[in-house]
């Protein structure tokens, strides 16, 4: 059994209400702990974790040992405010189907719940895991019959670099519909290789008055796309959710970024505003121009030009000096020996107006390239932006658990037996609750612990364990606490490290649950948790569903997370918390709407207690040949042992089904899945935190991982396959193979620094960490270039309800040669 050794300083937060007035609920630090296993693990009943012996406690638990979420009556409800005039066409909607003036309870509106907790989220069915016989005895063992893939290239002393951009089917047709087909089919443009210096043609000046006098024009954004300016028109279908950005140029990178992500050519038309420039949001996508109307106020558009073509909108002029060759200025790599980033080469159809999205650079040669870093920049701590509005939204009474469930210890039951709490995950903004939206009281502190994160459906996402909320904060003062949930989500709005600079995390509308900032949390919790943590508050027994890897994608639209179920126990004396692991659920996450991001939990527990930790580090999406963003292919994750990590998957059509996973045995695959102790593990050490990605730039798969060793290091290591890795999608890849399969057939470099940390402001360890990958587009290593985005979580040693926050959710850029 390898130990950790850790310096963590735990605390818990008590709230009590006596007569609707709450006691003092500050944290409170006491001693370190030391030599502790990631959870508790109990070695008889399920029921029961206080014969549990090991410890090793969880990046969520790294500096906090357990918060009680208390629950507060409902605050007074204040009037609605007006509807965006953006969505007047649902105002009016809501005006046909309801002839009743103002603001009504949204349990008149409502026909179900799910409506609102999750109306525009795909269908999954549920397995109820819990119920299935886990082990199939004599099931015959699959074995594995993946080959690595060789490019086909001439050999050559030198390792060359080659832009190769792929067209979508619809640009190879010429197609006049820009809603045809999607990056399915490729036809391959070689383009030499990028030049060592940056390009002569950079950013050149808007002019001082874009609209109106520049109406009509038509030019290039910095993706190559041609589009056309549209003044003082707005256009009635909008895409979720509405964006804060900078400037105009910024606007239509957030339409060409859209995109590239879905796979098509969903963004029509980007609308920028500015004289919302300091507000919540300023830019505004469109999935159609089909019903235009006068714009309200200054509104600077650009329509794709093929779109603006087939719709016969008129062109004043054309100039190619008006945002031509838009490129957003990198930021300089301290210390770095490589070149500049590079942009992306593209292909360009002058006749149809369609662009292939960002190329993807692949090295060549026969083998696989050694990644070695050039350099880093730290951007600093993210800021919080919270929204200013919620839907005000009075869920049904929970249920109430018999006493003889009011006890101290696990029950399995709670989780698995009953549906989901409608008082907890996030609320969506959509036909039914658009007229209860409504202005916060109090913009509340945030103060968060943990934080993975990743894209999905176009949208960098930050998910946090366990978080706090506060009013009153200033820098002089601190707040009064209001309430503490085990998980959250934020959008990173603007994406600011693009260009270097610190992120700003924005909590959404439906994350709300009343007009002060109390909030909903962000992965759902079934209605016997919740019950449970209401009747044990202050007694320092919870359940939590904590979120401690990054977002595996699942298609083009969703992503996943395997989220473990933790029961925490503190001793209200000696403010000693426990953490016992009992299971893990399976979350999908959709993103775009209003409301924010949401979780949907379509099995309470996959896998049971005592079994490895399935999926709580992490896993790994291997796209099938329709490419990325498909839905073929196989979802690979990772379990989590004292000496290493083992290895399963399942079709990703089937992720819900605990019966269609299979296990790595060490030689095949199995539906018999290997206990902790196995030594089938596919990569070994003490890791606490793991990323793993392919990197077509080095044709081989990347590893970068914090150690349970409390170093605030990163470090990383490279596939050693014999030959370059291609995977099935790619042009020269074996469409009958699984390339990700190669991590089980080539062993690993040796390990080597990535980048080192400073503490945090206390001068504790970092925790958390991870790789957000595709976050710099064609220039991210993910997607053949050179730069990362790092993250981590950095303890202050200050109290929670500071404006410093007890922790720093901090990033910065790393650069690969």
């Amino acid at each position: 059994m390898r130990f950790k050794l850790m310096i963590s300083y735990a605390f818990a937060v008590v709230a009590l209400i006596a007569s609707s007035n709450l006691c003092d609920a500050r944290p409170h630090a006491h001693g370190a702990l030391n030599n502790l296993r990631r959870f508790i693990r109990p070695s008889t009943s399920a029921f029961n974790s206080t014969d549990a012996a090991a410890v090793r406690t969880p990046p969520c638990a790294q500096e906090s040992a357990s918060h009680l979420i208390p629950i507060f009556p409902a605050s007074t409800r204040v009037p609605v405010v007006g509807l965006d005039q953006a969505n007047s066409s649902i105002a009016a909607t809501l005006q046909r189907a309801d002839s009743q003036p103002g603001p009504r309870p949204l349990q008149l509106v409502m026909q179900d719940e799910r409506q609102i907790l999750h109306q525009d989220a795909h269908p999954i069915a549920q397995h109820h895991g819990s119920h299935h016989q886990h082990t199939k005895k004599g099931s015959r063992p699959l074995s594995t019959t993946t080959e690595e893939n060789p490019r086909s290239t001439s050999a050559s002393p030198n390792v060359q670099v080659t832009r190769i951009t792929l067209v979508p089917r619809y640009a190879q047709t010429a197609s006049s519909n820009p809603n045809i087909g999607g990056y399915q089919s490729w036809v391959l443009h070689a383009f030499s290789n990028p030049p060592s210096a940056s390009p002569s043609s950079v950013a050149r000046s808007i002019p001082a008055s874009l609209c109106p006098d520049n109406n009509g024009t038509v030019f290039r954004s910095s993706s190559g796309i041609t589009y056309q300016t549209i003044c003082g028109i707005n256009y009635d279908d909008n895409i979720r959710p509405f964006l804060l950005v900078d400037s105009f140029e910024a606007c239509i990178q957030k339409c060409d970024a859209y995109n590239y992500d879905t796979h098509g050519v969903s963004c029509m038309a980007a609308l920028f505003v500015p004289s919302r420039l300091h507000s919540a949001d300023d830019c505004y996508l469109k999935s159609s121009i089909a019903r235009p109307s006068i714009g309200t106020g200054s509104v600077e558009g650009a329509v794709r030009y093929s779109v603006a073509q087939s719709a016969h909108l008129p062109v004043s002029r054309t100039s190619t000096s008006l945002l031509s060759s838009l490129v957003t200025a990198s930021s300089t790599i301290s210390g770095s020996s490589s070149s500049p980033s590079q942009t992306s080469s593209q292909a360009l159809s002058s006749a149809s107006g369609t662009v292939s999205p960002p190329g993807v650079t692949y090295g060549t040669g026969n083998s696989v390239v050694a990644p070695k870093v050039g350099g880093a920049k730290l951007h600093g701590p993210s800021e919080n932006r919270p929204t200013s509005q919620y839907i005000q939204y009075d869920p049904a009474p929970g249920v109430s658990l018999a006493r003889s469930l009011l006890r101290v210890g696990v029950n399995g039951d709670l989780s698995t037996g009953y549906d989901i709490s409608p008082q907890t995950g996030i609320l969506d903004v959509n036909i039914y609750t658009q007229n209860t939206l409504a202005p916060l009281k109090n913009v509340p502190h945030i103060s968060r612990d943990g934080g993975r994160g990743g894209f999905v459906n176009g949208q960098h996402l930050f998910l946090f364990c366990d978080t706090g909320s506060y009013s009153g904060t200033t820098s002089a003062q601190n707040g009064d606490f209001l309430d503490f949930v085990s998980s959250s989500v934020a959008v990173d709005v603007g994406m600011n490290a693009l260009a270097g600079n610190l992120i700003h995390l924005q909590d959404g509308i439906g994350e709300w649950s009343d007009n002060v900032g109390r909030q909903r949390g962000f992965a759902p919790l079934t209605q016997g948790e919740q019950a449970y943590n209401i009747a044990m508050q202050g007694q320092g027994q919870r359940y939590a569903v904590w979120i401690e890897s990054s977002i595996i994608p699942l298609d083009a639209e969703r992503g996943i997370i395997y989220a473990p179920i933790i029961y925490d126990e503190v001793n209200m004396v000696t403010r000693a918390a426990k953490f016992t692991y009992t299971g893990n659920t399976l979350l999908t996450i959709t993103a775009g709407g209003r409301g924010g991001p949401v979780a949907q939990r379509p099995v309470r527990k996959l896998f049971q207690q005592d079994e490895p930790e399935w999926g709580v580090v992490g896993g790994l999406r291997s796209w099938g040949p329709s490419g990325i963003g498909g839905t073929d292919g196989k979802v690979y994750l990772f379990g989590s042992v004292d000496h290493g990590i083992l290895m399963a998957r399942v079709a990703a059509d089937s992720i819900t089904d605990r019966d269609a996973y299979e296990f790595w045995t060490g030689k095949s695959w199995s539906t018999i899945m290997p206990g902790a102790s196995s030594n089938a593990t596919w990569i070994e050490g003490p890791i606490m935190d793991i990323d793993v990605f392919y990197s077509p730039r080095h044709m081989t798969f990347i590893a970068v991982y914090l150690t349970i060793y409390a170093d605030s290091t990163f470090y990383y290591r490279y596939l050693k396959a014999d030959r370059p890795i291609i995977p099935c999608y790619a042009p020269g890849g074996d469409k009958n193979s699984d390339y990700v399969e190669n991590l089980l057939r080539y062993d690993w470099s040796d390990e080597q620094v990535l980048y080192k940390a400073k503490p945090g402001l206390a001068g504790g360890f970092i925790y958390a960490g991870g790789v957000h990958t595709r976050y710099f587009g064609s220039d991210d290593v993910a997607n053949g270039g050179s730069r990362m985005l790092l993250s981590w979580t950095a303890p202050t040693g200050q109290n929670p309800a500071s404006a410093a926050s007890e922790y720093q959710i901090v990033t910065a850029e790393v650069n690969f040669t």
